[in-house]
């Protein structure tokens, strides 16, 4: 069985401000396409694969489960890491539960966030893979290079496997400066590194072992302890918190005999940074990717993504130009590899512009920030139908609900009443309360708090239908 592994947990920091850590760059729906990078990687496999395996953050768990919805992906089974530990230990922990149903199951190893423009190039490199993985290959797919990137790792090829385009794996080298990049390219030795691996579970969790121990040995156990959920499985922070941090090639591609590749030309791209949305949008004469309310005039080579209002654009030369609700990038393009630099500094001033948009979605609807100030917020939140939150008091603020449409259930102290359009409540400071919507269509409500402090991280659970207690 062919098990695809999608790696979700990355945090795509340098497409901010439309990439947040609340909702990274594999969530979101770029403009001109009609879903999201996540959903793509699972989409174009088509029928050939097994049920998934999703390795992504408790961050993320409901997100990514709505979005396996909206796909009509069936039967994926969600890991959630306690901690990101980068891509060897999600693939082992991955390989673990792959085995439980099927000790000769090949993982299909894929990052979440990249884009393929002819996606049955890829099938057709999944389908000679799988070939060598059944004869203990670990293989990867290596980017047929277009250009002297210095944005990627490279690997370099060496002897071909029998009658194939498959050759072996000599060695893996780090991204290059301008000069080293166009001696790999003129070589036609070198292929960047996709981050995609074949190989079997059984042979992959052997090589750890061999070449990384410790490694291997904190994956076992912390799958041995594992809490199956009827969504969810989750392993415990204890056991899974001083793992080292590696990356597959790291761990044991770069130390591994076993290793080889498929060249792979199927209009790959990684979404790293802006530059590469620009250049794998659709682009007009002069060069421009242009979505959104644009009105430009004389504009070269830019890429222009609006957001919530309209942008007008005049005599722009190679800029990136991307907006959104609360936040407007404007940056050189050739710098677009440091937008992530602007994201640590958001971080270091606790702006919550770093963490999520100002419309958060969650697990019972979403909420949006209308507007805040010294001691008050307004927020607009939406309680989809069957939805409740969590039974909850907050220590430091009040809230008033005031209901504009449907009809909700709310729960306040020792009291369970309906709050219909045009009715108002008040929930006091430290009282445990909760709504819930027991109609066919979304309750929304506008919500006033009122306090010294507002917080997310000021709610006490007592009871929740998420598992977030």
């Amino acid at each position: 069985m062919l098990v695809p592994v999608v790696l979700a947990g990355g945090a795509g920091t340098r497409l901010w401000p439309l990439s947040r850590a609340a909702l990274p760059k594999q969530f979101v729906a770029f403009p001109g396409r009609e879903h999201t990078l996540f959903q793509e990687t699972l989409l174009r496999l088509g029928d050939r694969t097994g049920a998934p395996v999703v390795v992504c953050n408790e961050q993320h768990r409901f997100l990514a489960a709505e979005q396996l919805r909206q796909a009509d992906i069936a039967g994926a089974r969600m890991l959630l890491e306690p901690a990101p530990r980068n891509t060897a230990p999600a693939a082992a922990l991955a390989a673990l539960e792959a085995m439980e149903t099927d000790t000769g199951a090949l993982l299909l190893v894929l990052p979440s966030d990249h884009a393929i423009g002819r996606p049955e190039r890829l099938l057709t490199a999944i389908t000679e893979a799988e070939r060598f993985s059944r004869e203990g290959f670990l293989m990867t797919f290596g980017i047929v290079p277009d250009a002297p990137a210095t944005g990627y790792g490279y690997m370099a090829a060496g002897e071909t496997l029998g009658q194939s385009s498959a050759r072996k794996l000599d060695r893996f080298v780090e991204k290059p400066d301008p000069a080293t990049a166009e001696a790999y390219l003129a070589s036609g030795d070198y292929l960047w590194n996709s981050g995609m691996f074949l190989f079997g579970a059984a042979t992959y969790l052997a090589e750890l072992e061999r070449h990384e121990p410790e490694i291997y040995e904190v994956c076992r156990q912390a799958h041995e302890k594992i809490d199956r959920g009827s969504d969810f499985s989750r392993y415990p922070d204890d056991a899974f918190a001083n793992c080292r941090s590696l990356s597959i090639d790291y761990a044991v591609m770069e130390h591994t005999g076993r290793g080889a590749m498929i060249p792979l030309d199927a209009g790959w791209s990684d979404l790293g940074a802006w530059d590469a949305v620009w250049n794998n949008a659709e682009q007009d004469d002069q060069g421009n990717s242009v979505s959104g309310d644009v009105i430009g005039r004389d504009l070269r080579g830019s890429h222009i993504q609006a957001g919530s209002r309209l942008i007008a654009a005049l005599g722009l030369r190679d800029l990136l130009v991307v907006d959104t609700a609360d936040a407007l990038l404007v940056a050189d393009r050739a710098r677009a590899q440091e937008v992530g630099e602007i994201v640590r500094d958001l971080q270091r001033q606790a702006r919550a512009e770093a963490e999520h948009h100002r419309l958060v979605d969650r697990p019972w609807g979403s909420f949006e920030t209308l507007a805040a100030g010294p001691g008050f917020q307004v927020k607009h939140l939406i309680v989809n139908p069957g939805a409740a939150l969590s039974l909850q008091s907050h220590a430091r603020r009040t809230e008033h609900w005031t209901v504009v449409r449907g009809r909700g259930v709310v729960i306040c102290g020792d009291r369970e009443f309906e709050l219909g359009v045009n009715e108002s409540t008040e929930i006091p400071l430290g009282s445990k309360h909760r709504i819930r919507n027991d109609g066919i269509e979304p309750v929304e409500i506008i919500e006033v708090q009122l306090g010294d402090y507002l917080g997310e991280d000021d709610i006490v659970r007592y009871e929740d239908r998420y598992d977030r207690v």
